[in-house]
Order: structure tokens, then C-alpha cells, then sequence
């Protein structure tokens, strides 16, 4: 007789998630009822998840990688499908000597910071630099790498990093925004309405900032460093392409359960001597 109280709000919950269209109702009524600290807290929550809020947002955190994840409103929600990523960059990362100095690790566009964390968390000892435009995000991302001791800046791609990375970076990684402008409109209300535009628009082939990003690479990578670019399946062969124009040597890799794609760019030491020659600045 006691517990079917507590289960009947417990039920209409659930309904209610599943009514608005939430399709793992159940879970996301768990997680809403453990980050509730009261009845009226629950009842908001409830509220601005049927509303459309993303879930992490409401509950200020997001899994990625197995970590807890603080994600603040307005913030882009880390996708399990970057996790793809991660995985990339920690086998490139791996170092066989007995005691490797940390190798340096570049996040651009990083958002919350879920992949630097989640990298210093799985390599345990690397040298870290974040950046991303928005203020928002970099407030997230600095109590999100704070353990790692690494450091988040605020500016447009490379510029607020310090001049003594450059040619020195081994795993420069970069999820940035690859939705075509025209298609910004089709995205679910969640992205679309809650987190920044400069998060998902990619210009008009949805690839501009991608290009910014590997133009400038071979710059900061040091010979034998790797870019990594999360992508699209659609858009991978335009990625590559651009890679190899800057001189990076690419491979495409997926991953179709978390419908992943990443973009793998090499500097080899013909790079570094073939910029040298033609004098390219960082732009």
C-alpha cells in the first residue's frame, strides 16, 4: 500500500515524456526524478522537457565517454557519435615508451570540453588547449577540464593559442559546426532552438569552417601530428580532399552503429618542408 503512491506520479511521468514524444521515456523520467531535489522541482522539469528543452540541459550533464559530462543551457550537447572520435584520437595518442613526455593535445570548436575531458581521462597525461568562440561554452568547458589541468581559451579556431604550440601539436581535433546553412531548419527542435547556431552552422556546404580548421593545421602540427575532423558520411570526401590540398595525408574512418564519420589528416615531414618553402601563415 505504500509504494503505489510513489509509483502512480512516477507512471504519469513516463506518459507524459512519451506523449511529448521522448522515446526512452522511462530513463529520461529517472534521470529528471534523481536531479529533482523537490516535487516542484520535478513538476519544472518535467515541464521544460515536454516543452522541447534537451534533457541535458535540463539536468546539467550529459554521459560521454562514462564521464558526467556539465553541460549549461544554451550549451551544444555533446553527441554519443563523437565518442567515435575520441576513440580515433586516443589510439593515435597511445605513446610505447616506458615514459613518453604527454603529448599535446589541441581541442577546436570544443564546446563543453566533453572531448578534452574525455581524452585526458583515457590517456591519463596529456598537455591540453581547448577553444571555442562562445562564452558560454567555454565557462562549461574550463569546470569540465579543470581536473586535467588543462586549459580553455575564448577566440575564432587558433587564434588565442599561445605562438610557443605551434609545430608542436601531435593530435590537433576538431568537431566543428558541418550543417549546411539551408538545412538548419530541418534539425530536431532540441538543436535547433536550444543550442548556439555557431555550434551546427557550417556555411553554405556545410564545410567553411572546416576549411579554416585544416588550412591552418600543418601549421601547428608537429611532423607525423594528427587532425582529426568529425564529419558527415556525405561530406567525407570533400573533407579529405581539403586535407589534401593543405598537404595533410588523409583516411576516412567510420563507424556505422553511432553513424560516425571522422576525417584522419597526416603531416608527414615533406609537409613541414613544403610550408616552409611557401612561407603559409596560419590563416
Amino acid at each position: 500500500m505504500t509504494a503505489a503512491p510513489s509509483a502512480r506520479p512516477g507512471a504519469a511521468i513516463v506518459a507524459r515524456l512519451r506523449a511529448a514524444g521522448c522515446v526512452f521515456a522511462e530513463d529520461e523520467a529517472r534521470l529528471l526524478t534523481g536531479a529533482a531535489r523537490t516535487p516542484a522541482d520535478l513538476a519544472g522539469m518535467v515541464d521544460r522537457r515536454v516543452a522541447g528543452e534537451p534533457l541535458e540541459h535540463i539536468v546539467g550533464w550529459a554521459e560521454f565517454c562514462g564521464l558526467r559530462i556539465a553541460v549549461d543551457p544554451g550549451v551544444f550537447v555533446p553527441r554519443r557519435r563523437t565518442e567515435f572520435l575520441v576513440r580515433q584520437a586516443v589510439e593515435l595518442g597511445r605513446r610505447p615508451e616506458p615514459s613518453p613526455p604527454p603529448p599535446v593535445v589541441v581541442d577546436l570548436c570544443c564546446g563543453s570540453g566533453a572531448v578534452g575531458a574525455a581524452l585526458a581521462a583515457l590517456l591519463h597525461r596529456i598537455e591540453l588547449h581547448a577553444v571555442d568562440v562562445d562564452p558560454a561554452a567555454v565557462r562549461c568547458a574550463r569546470r569540465n577540464v579543470a581536473a586535467s589541468g588543462g586549459r580553455v581559451y575564448q577566440g575564432d579556431l587558433y587564434e588565442p593559442l599561445p605562438a610557443t604550440l605551434r609545430g608542436r601539436v601531435d593530435i590537433l581535433i576538431a568537431n566543428a559546426p558541418y550543417v549546411p546553412t539551408a538545412e538548419l531548419g530541418l534539425l530536431p527542435p532540441e538543436a535547433r532552438l536550444h543550442e548556439p547556431r555557431v555550434a551546427l552552422d557550417g556555411g553554405a556546404d556545410g564545410l567553411a569552417v572546416q576549411r579554416r580548421v585544416i588550412a591552418a593545421a600543418p601549421r601547428w602540427l608537429r611532423p607525423g601530428g594528427h587532425l582529426l575532423i568529425e564529419t558527415s558520411g556525405q561530406q567525407a570526401g570533400r573533407t579529405a580532399a581539403a586535407c589534401r590540398r593543405s598537404g595533410l595525408v588523409p583516411s576516412v574512418a567510420t563507424f556505422d552503429d553511432l553513424e560516425a564519420t571522422v576525417v584522419i589528416g597526416v603531416r608527414t615531414h615533406a609537409v613541414r618542408s613544403a610550408r616552409r618553402s611557401r612561407g603559409w601563415g596560419t590563416r
